[in-house]
């Protein structure tokens, strides 16, 4: 039952279960399952969203495996996950809003991230905080809006906040076709950078059409006996070691680490990103690691850019709620260009 003081749009006040991917344990995609699960409940600050579309990313992945074991520590659950479901961004229609809320009400089409609440994106239903919402940006599907938080939030905040990229400056952009570095080639662009983008062979073209002004095959050129050198160089899941990533900088260059999937299963990339802190506190250079923040200031930022043109989502595909296990394996294999949609309802 919704709480008595929660404004609920008629059509869905009598509804009481839906339909979400869910699973019990951590481990692979094999593990997700679509079932009947109750409709979840909303306090506060809270709106209660109809689902039309949620993005998968790798967050996702890390969140079902629950590696590194690392984060199963920070509250996501020690033996078992405490949320069954999965998926943090998302697209949809507000149906309920929580006491507290007075900047949505029902009706209102918004994107945004499930991220700290009890139910995830993949379902008919789910939860978010407004702070974590914004309004659609004009003209746009479900489909592409729902894609966008995560993975467009950490390219704007890796190049802007901690990357202080300028126009005019060189860009080098490791993992430019997936789906934060898709974005952060745009991003960059659009910033006034001259950009390359480092990619394998089959997305040589996707990295091209995004604007990048060079693109490099990693697979037939060794970063590594490259004798350019970059103002801002973005490694982007990345396991390459932090003496060869400093080698692509000019003197005063600055290393953004975005995600990461070196290291152990226990700690994952942390023990780079503890590197990267140590290191630049004795070097000209600047190394960074970070954490993305969720906030709507942000999302109207992304719409505005994606109202004018300036920002395209690039969906490699759209698969409906069965197929979030299929997408999920793609993903882990490296098979995914850009983002995948999961569409929930027309």
């Amino acid at each position: 039952m919704m709480s008595k003081t929660a404004r609920i749009a008629p059509p869905f006040a009598d509804r009481r279960t839906m339909q979400a991917v869910v699973r019990d344990r951590y481990g692979s995609a094999d593990l997700l399952q679509l079932r009947q699960v109750e409709l979840p409940t909303i306090t506060g600050d809270q709106v209660l969203l109809r689902v039309h579309a949620a993005g998968l990313d790798r967050g996702a992945w890390h969140i079902m495996t629950g590696r590194p074991y690392l984060m199963r520590l920070a509250g996501f659950g020690l033996r078992a996950p405490k949320n069954r479901t999965l998926g943090s961004d998302v697209a949809g229609v507000v149906v309920a809003v929580g006491p507290q809320v007075t900047d949505f009400r029902p009706g209102d089409r918004v994107f945004g991230t499930c991220f700290g609440t009890s139910h995830g994106s993949f379902a008919e239903y789910a939860v978010a905080r407004t702070n974590k919402l914004a309004r659609m940006p004009a003209d746009t599907s479900f489909e592409q809006a729902a894609v966008v938080p995560g993975s467009a939030q950490t390219a704007l905040q890796a190049l802007r906040d901690h990357g202080r990229v300028q126009a005019g400056q060189r860009v080098l952009i490791i993992g430019a076709s997936g789906g934060v570095g898709s974005f952060a080639v745009q991003l960059a662009k659009a910033f006034g950078a001259v950009v390359t983008g480092v990619c394998s062979t089959a997305k040589v073209n996707l990295v091209q059409s995004l604007g990048a002004d060079h693109v490099i095959d990693y697979s037939s050129t060794d970063l590594a006996q490259m004798t350019e050198r970059y103002d801002l160089v973005l490694d982007i899941g990345g396991n390459r070691s932090l003496s060869r990533l400093r080698r692509l900088l000019t003197a005063h260059g600055t290393l953004v680490l975005v995600g990461g999937e070196a290291g152990d299963r226990w700690t994952g990339g942390l023990g780079r990103q503890v590197g990267a802190m140590l290191i630049s506190r004795f070097v000209p250079q600047r190394l960074v690691s970070f954490i993305t923040k969720e906030n709507s200031a942000d999302l109207e930022t992304l719409a505005r850019m994606i109202e004018a043109g300036t920002l395209i989502p690039q969906l490699d595909r759209i698969t409906p709620l069965a197929g979030v296990a299929d997408a999920m394996h793609d993903l882990e294999a490296g098979r995914v260009s850009g983002k995948v949609a999961v569409s929930v309802a027309s």
